[in-house]
């Protein structure tokens, strides 16, 4: 015969009644094994491998590709103020056999955690940038550009997230929430060794409701115990792979090789490139050559801090042309002379400790 139930006491309290929800002890073993799980990765002491578009931030800066330039050019810099960070440019460039002349009036402001950039150019073209910088490794990124051609605007929105071992970055470019257009682009960077970080980045592309396509790339970074080269490997499953070396031969010599090979049905292409830069002094001077006959050279000699002469050439064997650019960068500044000369001592501080951060073992 079944016991009755007995009733409850109305002066029982009631966290001492059974309850049938699920209590937090029957979740204890999921929280274990995430909990063991985060300080094993914790205690392998794996480096964060940056972002996928810093993965050749290296050789972009040893190669001349993104500073060359043709004609005649002037920049002129004022500094406002140090703390927050605040200056106004004005850029000249004419004479070059690939652009129109131009002006553009650029202005940045900085601090800490935010990095603002505005710049508008002679036809009434507008550019704008955003960075803002979160905790525990948030940065939100915004890009815009107001054109007068059409079909050259831009709205760019970003996400990168830096964890301890891993990059996540999410990024969306001109995007139409109706429709749903656009251009959507995630990746991820994982270190799985002290040495090793591979990844991938995925591509959408949908410019109508009715059109849509999917673009991989999976990526590979290795980088020596003493952070003295680093190389690296993008690859494309429709044929297309690109692989970069860069070396720190000393604290005043970097070497760089870029090798791009393209095998698709439609086109079967490859060009190598080398590249050094050679940090002096007082002056920089970079120097390439390609698989396609290309010589070229870019020297910036600084007199003064305040001044610096730039020349760039190029040298196509193929196509028998050269081309030659002559700049100069002058900046001023509303500092006193004792502001400048701690500005200079801060700016030499934050060379030696980048070169120190690459030539120590991690």
């Amino acid at each position: 015969m079944a016991s009755p139930v007995s009733p409850i006491n109305p002066y029982t309290p009631l966290s001492a009644v059974p309850s049938s929800s699920p209590s937090p002890k029957s979740l204890s073993p999921l929280s274990n094994y995430l909990g063991r799980f985060s300080k094993w990765r914790a205690e392998l002491g794996l480096p964060n491998p940056g972002s996928v578009e810093n993965l050749q931030k290296e050789v972009k800066a040893t190669h001349l590709t993104n500073y060359a330039f043709d004609g005649g050019r002037a920049d002129l810099t004022k500094s406002m103020s140090m703390s927050p960070l605040f200056q106004v440019t004005h850029s000249f460039a004419l004479g070059s056999q690939t652009m129109a002349p131009s002006y553009n009036f650029g202005a940045i402001y900085a601090t800490e955690n935010v990095f603002l950039q505005g710049g508008v150019d002679h036809d009434g073209n507008v550019s704008a940038r955003v960075n803002q910088g979160w905790a525990n490794g948030h940065v939100s990124k915004a890009q815009a550009q107001l054109s007068q051609t059409p079909g050259h605007n831009l709205l760019q929105l970003e996400q990168d997230y830096s964890g301890q071992d891993f990059n996540v970055n999410l990024k969306a470019v001109n995007p139409w929430p109706s429709d749903l257009t656009g251009i959507f682009v995630g990746s991820y960077l994982q270190s799985l060794t002290k040495n090793f970080a591979c990844g991938t980045e995925m591509v959408f592309q949908r410019p109508t409701p009715s059109t849509a396509e999917l673009v991989a790339t999976y990526l590979a970074k290795y980088t020596s115990s003493d952070k003295s080269w680093i190389a690296t490997a993008q690859l494309q499953p429709a044929g297309i792979l690109q692989a970069t070396y860069w070396h720190k031969l000393s604290e005043k010599v970097d070497f760089a090789a870029d090798l791009q090979l393209v095998a698709t049905p439609m086109r079967r292409d490859a060009v190598a490139t080398l590249g050094a830069k050679f940090d002096l002094r007082l002056s920089t001077f970079r120097a390439q050559l390609d698989s396609t006959g290309k010589v070229s050279a870019l020297l910036e000699q600084r007199f003064t801090p305040t001044f610096a002469f730039l020349m760039s050439g190029e040298i196509d064997h193929l196509k028998n042309s050269a081309k030659v650019g002559v700049g100069v960068m002058i900046e001023s500044s509303a500092l006193s002379p004792e502001e400048m000369e701690m500005q200079m001592q801060q700016m030499q501080m934050q060379q030696m400790q980048m070169q120190q951060s690459l030539s120590s073992p991690p």
